[in-house]
């Protein structure tokens, strides 16, 4: 038999109990109310009063200080910060100085970039990070140049259409070499 002393929701199912609470602005009744982000609590007497209040707490981090560390910008002391993306490394002297420290890793892969040689100019693709930690490949140019692609980049030429680049990807059967090129279908297995 389960043990029966443990709670049936968790203490993010149990927000529906809050929604009886009163407004610390203006007295009224706090409701829960939807918009394109999700569900929140706001009062009632919206518009006269425009309090809300996220339905789930995040808890905030702390900015550490990296002792022996220097601002490049101010001297002042860098610190890892909570941001809207995650954490990063920032001056501790903000919103006087707005140095944040480039963490995204980007490693030149040794491919050409395509679309520039395309052109005649010499420009290599460069392994990049999104906010969201997926890797992708983009011309070290950007904004001039827009070219990327999502898998790995190989320096082999395509036999079908001469693309200067082939993509790897991990299939279920293993690795593969893919053209990039929507308009092209050539595919094989790596050896």
């Amino acid at each position: 038999m389960p043990n029966s002393d443990k709670p049936l929701f968790s203490q993010h199912e149990h927000a529906l109990e809050k929604a009886y609470e009163v407004c610390p602005e203006c007295g009224s009744e706090i409701v829960i109310k939807n918009s394109k982000s999700g569900k929140f609590f706001g009062c009632a007497s919206y518009p006269t009063c425009d309090f809300t209040r996220p339905i789930v707490e995040h808890e905030r981090v702390e900015d550490k200080i990296l002792a022996g560390t220097q601002c490049p910008e101010c001297l002042h002391e860098l610190a890892v910060k909570q941001g809207r993306y995650g954490m990063f490394i920032g001056c501790s002297n903000y919103p006087q100085c707005h140095h944040i420290e480039d963490t995204s890793g980007q490693e030149d892969v040794g491919v050409a970039c395509p679309q520039c040689q395309k052109k005649g100019k010499q420009a290599e693709l460069i392994e990049r990070t999104n906010r969201y930690g997926k890797t992708f490949y983009s011309c070290e140019q950007y904004p001039k140049c827009k070219y990327v692609v999502n898998y790995p980049p190989v320096a082999e030429k395509c036999p079908e259409c001469q693309w200067s680049i082939l993509v790897r990807r991990k299939m279920a059967s293993g690795n593969v070499l893919v053209c990039p090129e929507k308009k092209c279908t050539y595919k094989r297995k790596e050896i």
